[in-house]
This record gives structure tokens, C-alpha cells and sequence, in this order.
């Protein structure tokens, strides 16, 4: 049986993989999630392994995306199989073509869990906190009535997203908002078996 430190290096090596995704080594970054996996972000709604193959196509085109991770916030639940992380990221992103980048702050809710001895994802959704445009080789216009259709936290990731074709159709979460505390009050209760209690801490 693993120790409890194990396991807390083992959920923080889940969310520091996300890197696989922006080396665009797909074998690794199927391998975060169990195979029923599920995410939700700005641009994608459905399961993990459909995501990878979107994920290689957006690879492909003038999007170009880099994640920056921090340690995540572990909780685990008493009998160590399952976990929920809030783990803090930037995202940098930009489209060649447009010469027009943005910068995002978001915070990742992962659903985690130990099956056969191995943890991985179930579940992440995203929050975003804040976004700003960039501009790599100078200024260049921006459509300020599309930009103001999304919420301000990620309205310039947004923006960028349908401008480079991968529209986002849907509200996601914001800090503070009444979805934040929806998408938290769900994973503290799917941690939380009858009975159990559970210890959170920085891994």
C-alpha cells in the first residue's frame, strides 16, 4: 500500500503533467486521465480522449498555447482513493497569423481517483480568474464589441479562441461567481463518502 506522502506526489505529478499537452506528446497526456475521464474548459466540453485528439488538431493550426503550474491544493478523502485538486495555472496563448496573443489565470478543479493502484483525473472543470490581451509584435486591432459578449475574466482567451476557430459557445465559471461555488459544493461531495472524513493540504 502507498504512504500518504506517495500519494500527495503522485496527484501533484497529474497536475504538473499538463506540460504533455503543450509538447504535444499525446500518449503522455491521455495518460492523466482514467479512461472515463472528462473535461470541461473554454473551448471543449466532453471526454478526455476526445479532447486529445481536438488538442493534436489545434496543434496543428496558427493557436499556439503554453500552461505554467503551480502546486496544487490536495484533498483527500480518509480511505486515500479519492482526491479533489484546485491547482493555479497560466495560460499563454497566441494565434501567428493575427499576431495577437492573451495571457490567463485559471484555476483547475480536478476530480481524482486511485483505481488499481494508479491515481488519475475523472473529471476537471476550469475557473477563470482574469485575462488580458498581448501583443507579440505590436499593437493590432481588436473587435471590443466581440470581446464584451464573454465575461471579463476570460474574455480575451475567448476572443482569440473564435478568432482562431474553436468558438466558445458556452458560460463557464469566474471567480466568485455562483458556478464557481456550484462546481466546489459538487466535488467536496463526490470526495466525501458517508462517515469518511478528509485532510486537505499543499502538495
Amino acid at each position: 500500500m502507498s504512504t500518504y506522502v506517495e500519494d500527495r506526489l503522485a496527484i501533484a505529478d497529474l497536475e504538473t503533467g499538463w506540460i504533455h499537452r503543450d509538447l504535444g506528446e499525446w500518449a503522455a497526456l491521455r495518460e492523466l486521465f482514467h479512461p472515463d475521464g472528462v473535461i470541461e474548459i473554454t473551448w471543449f466540453h466532453g471526454l478526455f480522449t476526445d479532447f486529445v485528439n481536438a488538442s493534436e488538431r489545434m496543434g496543428a493550426s496558427q493557436f499556439r498555447t503554453k500552461h505554467v503550474i503551480t502546486s496544487p491544493l490536495v484533498t483527500l478523502n480518509e480511505s486515500r482513493d479519492r482526491a479533489v485538486a484546485e491547482t493555479n495555472a497560466i495560460i499563454i496563448a497566441e494565434n501567428v497569423s493575427l499576431d495577437l496573443g492573451c495571457m490567463g489565470h485559471n484555476r483547475f478543479i480536478d476530480r481524482i481517483e486511485k483505481r488499481d493502484g494508479l491515481w488519475k483525473i475523472v473529471d476537471r472543470k476550469s475557473i477563470y480568474d482574469a485575462a488580458t490581451f498581448t501583443f507579440p509584435l505590436g499593437l493590432v486591432d481588436i473587435d471590443g464589441a466581440l470581446a464584451r459578449i464573454f465575461p471579463r475574466e476570460y474574455a480575451a482567451r475567448a476572443y482569440l479562441l473564435e478568432k482562431s476557430g474553436f468558438p466558445v459557445a458556452r458560460v463557464f465559471a469566474t471567480k466568485g461567481s455562483d458556478l464557481e461555488r456550484r462546481i466546489k459544493a459538487d466535488a467536496t461531495a463526490w470526495l466525501a463518502a458517508p462517515g469518511s472524513t478528509t485532510e486537505r493540504h499543499n502538495a
